[in-house]
């Protein structure tokens, strides 16, 4: 995709700079420490680089799949400096994650053939998910789309009215319903409201129970039904939300949501806030889903469309 090169700008470089600067700066060190006193990579620096990846919440199975290339590397190469191991990670890890997503388009635009596009946002509470659908809805509405808000998470009264101030922070109608309706109805309405007004976006928020899989996935499952009676094809995006600050649970609750929905794009959010982002490696590697965007951060532009390869230079520096 030729055109994002124009499109990451400096702006977006330093967002992501400054939101990535702990895990980043929890990295560096690590790594320094690694290769303290060696000249080239050898078992020691393998092993440590095992641990520097595990404890940087990269996950297990990911960093087993780094080192792999790392060897490969140094075989086929015969001999790497450690002083270039940097150059080394930054380039087999943009490979390994290049194997699963492409990345995607920063341009916010919805198909002709698929207004109103409905994305249906699921996540536990606490992930950020509402934060993520009002700066979603901000970057599609900046993009000259007219978008709906739909509040489905009908269990929590806070999460309706968090729902209704980003509506008005963002300028979008909120389609909502008094405090503990059928959330299925709520969609209904709000798909319905959408296609009367020929909206292009809908965003609908849901709740973020996870203790009762069966009831979550019941649930999901019916919100699809009745949305599909208006809009046959919806939803187009399920976007799971999880909180890149609390590490391995993120991924725990990305295979229970997996398992119970069928998720097709990923959110990591607060970022800024944690030296864990190295989840975003191995959820991107993991999950076979794509990382779709990534959180940076509080404000409204704050919420980036991931892009690989812009991450893991970040991350190592470049």
């Amino acid at each position: 995709m030729g055109s994002f090169f124009n499109l990451f700008s400096k702006e977006k470089k330093e967002t992501l700079d400054k939101g990535l600067s702990k895990t980043k700066g929890g990295l560096f060190s690590k790594l320094t420490r690694a290769i303290a006193g060696k000249s080239k990579i050898d078992d020691d620096v393998l092993d440590n680089l095992e641990e520097v990846f595990i404890s940087s919440d990269v996950g297990v199975d990911t960093t087993l799949k780094i080192l792999d290339r790392i060897q490969e590397r140094v075989a086929r190469d015969k001999y790497v400096s450690a002083s270039e191991l940097n150059d080394l990670l930054c380039e087999e890890i943009t490979e390994l994650l290049a194997e699963n997503s492409t990345d995607s388009s920063d341009d916010f635009q919805v198909p002709a053939d698929k207004k109103p596009y409905v994305i249906l946002v699921v996540g536990v509470n606490g992930v950020g998910k509402t934060t993520t659908i009002g700066k979603l809805a901000y970057q599609y509405k900046k993009a000259g789309n007219k978008v709906i808000l739909g509040a489905a998470d009908t269990f929590r009264a806070a999460a309706v009215e968090q729902l209704d101030i980003w509506g008005e922070r963002v300028g979008v109608p909120v389609v909502k319903q008094q405090m503990g309706s059928d959330p299925a109805s709520v969609a209904f309405d709000a798909v319905s409201s959408a296609k009367a007004q020929n909206a292009d976006v809908v965003i609908i928020d849901t709740a973020g129970r996870l203790h009762n899989k069966k009831g979550l996935m019941d649930e999901l499952t019916k919100i699809k039904n009745v949305m599909r009676k208006v809009i046959p094809d919806a939803p187009e995006e399920v976007l799971l939300v999880l909180d890149g600050s609390t590490g391995q649970n993120a991924f725990e609750q990305a295979k229970q949501f997996v398992a119970a929905t069928d998720v097709n794009e990923l959110a990591v959010t607060k970022l800024d806030g944690t030296a864990k982002g190295g989840v975003v490696i191995g959820i991107s590697d993991q999950f076979k889903i794509p990382v779709k965007y990534i959180g940076l951060g509080e404000g409204m532009e704050d919420l980036q469309v991931f892009h690989k390869d812009e991450f893991v230079k970040s991350l190592f520096g470049k």
